[in-house]
């Protein structure tokens, strides 16, 4: 019976889990970075890397307890070759192949990609081969075409901003907290439609490709020009996510209707954000499609995908 320990060390998560070919995921530990960047309102890639290597051996271990397995039941080790921050992917890279050298067992570099791409495979609702993938995280913005596993051919991307890293920038410059792009959907809640419209960037030109960098440019002027009021941010915020959510379910539709694929895996960080979510909904039934979602715990950075992919 195959079982995969994965390690994601790719930013500021360490994710430790271990899949069961059989049972599915076993064992799952997560420690999240947010609360030592917040003080620096972003990611401190230094400080990223030296918390992986105190956090990420004590997470093996209390992964295995979890599990109830011994390193020798174990089939391989996967972990996260790129992209991300080189520092925190060394620790995961050398941690990983050290244990398998030491366990005798294969290690396997997995990218980070892929293992949101799979992500929605860990859930019993889960698609068939083919499908279409929409990847949106805070560092990139795909549109995949998936013929299986393994075979990928990206039919769209961000030529700039990837949609989170707008989400996390505008959220900055309205001064919220950081991590910004969850705060600012929250705000967004709270914002009323008063005809504010924001630019659908790329949607009045052929192709599938995005560009969300002018968009937040958009959103900082608009920023500039109001009285800087609560209410004044959440319209603003309604209307900047609104514009993202758009954009994105309009590239989606022209992807369906050019691949011909009837399930949407959506998957990222901001996968999680529920007004997407219920666009995309939407759109699917219009298709006569069905849409997919990792849930909410394997939407950002875990080591449960890795494992998985692994």
């Amino acid at each position: 019976m195959t079982k995969i320990l994965g390690i994601e060390t790719s930013c500021d998560e360490t994710g430790i889990a271990i899949y069961d070919e059989e049972l599915g995921i076993t064992a799952h530990q997560l420690y999240s970075q947010v609360e030592m960047h917040g003080e620096y309102g972003g990611v401190v890639p230094e400080l990223a890397s030296r918390d992986h290597v105190r956090k990420i051996i004590p997470l093996v271990d209390a992964t295995l307890q979890e599990a109830g397995i011994q390193p020798n039941q174990l089939s391989a080790i996967a972990y996260t070759q790129g992209p991300g921050l080189i520092g925190a992917l060394l620790v995961g890279a050398t941690v990983g192949q050290s244990l398998a050298y030491a366990w005798n067992l294969p290690s396997i570099g997995i990218h980070h990609l892929e293992g949101h791409l799979l992500a929605p495979m860990l859930e019993e609702d889960k698609p068939d081969y083919p499908f279409l993938a929409l990847l949106v995280s805070g560092g990139h913005t795909l549109l995949v075409d998936v013929a299986g596993l393994g075979e990928y051919q990206i039919i769209g991307e961000s030529i700039d901003d990837a949609a989170g890293e707008a989400f996390d920038k505008t959220a900055k410059i309205m001064g919220l907290d950081y991590p910004g792009g969850p705060i600012l959907a929250k705000l967004a809640e709270q914002g009323a439609d008063i005809g504010m419209r924001f630019p659908r960037p790329m949607t009045d030109r052929p192709g599938l490709d995005f560009s969300f960098s002018g968009l937040k440019t958009f959103a900082a002027n608009k920023i500039a020009a109001s009285d800087g009021s609560h209410e004044s941010k959440a319209n603003i915020a309604r209307a900047f996510q609104e514009a993202v959510v758009d954009t994105l379910a309009i590239k989606c539709k022209r992807a369906i209707k050019q691949t011909g694929r009837k399930s949407l895996v959506v998957a990222g960080g901001v996968s999680a954000n529920i007004s997407l979510r219920a666009k995309l909904a939407e759109l699917m039934q219009q298709c006569s499609g069905q849409v997919y979602y990792p849930r909410t715990e394997y939407c950002t950075d875990n080591g449960a995908m890795i494992a998985y992919a692994g």
